[in-house]
């Protein structure tokens, strides 16, 4: 069973209940069975969703008022040729946008309402760390700022920005409550990116980096439709998101998923968190380039922090090449990796483990070693059918996940929209 929409939003707080809340509810019904459909008349929608036609004509009226469909022509049925007016999602006009901060760049995907097209897709490098949040911040609304007018550029104006962060997220209120690869502690991203837009009041909505691409792989990647799998990052810090019965897991108070953190080498490396032996201590990209190429480990003097992708460019020739110290290097790394997968697939059954960033591009030397491994330590054998498998979306998982929320926020409730210019404000 594919997860709700509200799922995918990663929405939190109670259930709204009254006419208001019926509305919205209604309204967000006919949007998905546009999407979903392209083009229906309005009796069309009414057999679909089970809602009497007087409804559906009032809440069409609304949503062509708000520029959310367009009307696309006359079509006739029955012998007498009765007329029906078919509509459509009007989503060109309308733009929102993904955007993820991490250790070493911004990555930001703008779509259209529909979130078939890319209006704009770039990857800036940046230090996150180096200067602290504040600099990240005025870094991350410049770049969201120059996306906003790409959009603009392209017609389609912004209403809704997601932004995904490694790290821990209280959703509901667009705070990051600790993100230790950053060392950053209660941070109001979703406020300090909205005074950095200045006169733009675009909703936006924070979540996390893995959460997010587990999304985007759950719904367009390579393991679309599977419904228990496992997401993991490939970063400098390895994040997890987990679906489960089709359903996005997030635990109690929002914060499952920080695969990175757990306790696998008590004697191992320190990890960002503070404690000792972390996992991603042994499987992040920081640990993966400390032994392949130490001259250009993360963190040394004078070592500028390039593009994640131009360091495993450096990797894949050096073992194309046959390399041994990066051979072995990437033998180590994979052999952790399956470790870490087996408790995963132990604790919670997955079909599949998507691996993306790093992890994903080098996929040919990293995963023989990690299927071997995840083989030999689940607990239920060859009866678990877990396997790896590498993720088409590179380094761009997240901002697409984000880019879906934004698209879906919209879909569920049309109201938060404003109301197009020269029209009163609803209340």
């Amino acid at each position: 069973m594919v997860a709700s929409e509200q799922d995918h939003a990663g929405l939190a707080g109670g259930t709204a209940s009254g006419p208001a809340a019926m509305r919205r509810a209604n309204l967000s019904l006919v949007l998905r069975e546009l999407r979903a459909h392209a083009v229906l008349s309005r009796a069309d929608i009414a057999e679909a969703t089970g809602l009497h036609r007087a409804t559906v004509s009032n809440l069409v009226a609304e949503l062509l008022d708000r520029q959310l469909v367009r009307e696309v022509g006359v079509e006739r049925v029955g012998a007498v040729g009765r007329p029906r007016r078919a509509v459509a999602l009007h989503g060109a006009h309308l733009g929102v946008l993904g955007m993820e901060l991490n250790v070493d760049y911004i990555a930001v995907r703008g779509t259209d309402l529909s979130g078939r097209s890319a209006l704009v897709e770039r990857r800036v490098v940046f230090d996150a760390m180096a200067g602290g949040p504040d600099r990240a911040l005025r870094r991350l609304g410049m770049v969201a700022r120059e996306a906003v007018e790409a959009m603009r550029r392209a017609g389609a104006d912004p209403a809704g920005i997601a932004v995904a962060v490694p790290g821990l997220v209280d959703v509901a209120r667009g705070v990051v409550t600790y993100a230790p690869n950053l060392d950053w502690r209660d941070i109001p991203l979703a406020d300090r990116l909205l005074s950095a837009l200045g006169g733009d009041r675009v909703p936006v909505t924070v979540d996390n980096d893995a959460n997010l691409s587990a999304l985007a792989e759950y719904l367009s990647g390579v393991a679309a439709g599977t419904p228990d799998l496992v997401y993991l990052t490939g970063e400098v810090g390895v994040g997890g998101g987990i679906v489960s019965h089709g359903r996005l897991l997030r635990g109690a108070d929002g914060f499952s998923g920080e695969v990175g953190h757990l306790p696998v080498d008590p004697s191992g490396d320190r990890c960002g968190c503070g404690r000792s032996g972390c996992w991603e201590t042994k499987v992040g990209l920081a640990a993966l380039v400390r032994a392949a190429m130490p001259e250009q480990a993360y963190g040394l003097y004078g070592v500028p922090v390039p593009d994640p992708e131009e360091r495993v460019t450096e990797i894949i020739r050096g073992l194309a090449a046959g390399d041994p110290q990066m051979l072995e290097a990437v033998a180590q790394v994979g052999r952790w990796l399956g470790l870490g997968g087996s408790i995963l697939a132990n604790l919670f059954n997955p079909r599949v483990i998507v691996v993306g960033g790093y992890f994903a591009s080098l996929a040919a030397w990293l995963l023989p070693y990690a299927q071997e491994e995840l083989e030999r330590l689940v607990v239920a054998g060859s009866a678990a059918r877990c396997r790896f498998v590498a993720s088409e979306f590179g380094f761009g998982a997240a901002s697409r996940g984000a880019a879906i929320v934004a698209v879906n926020q919209l879909i569920d409730d049309p109201t938060r929209l404003l109301d197009p210019p020269g029209r009163p404000r609803r209340r």
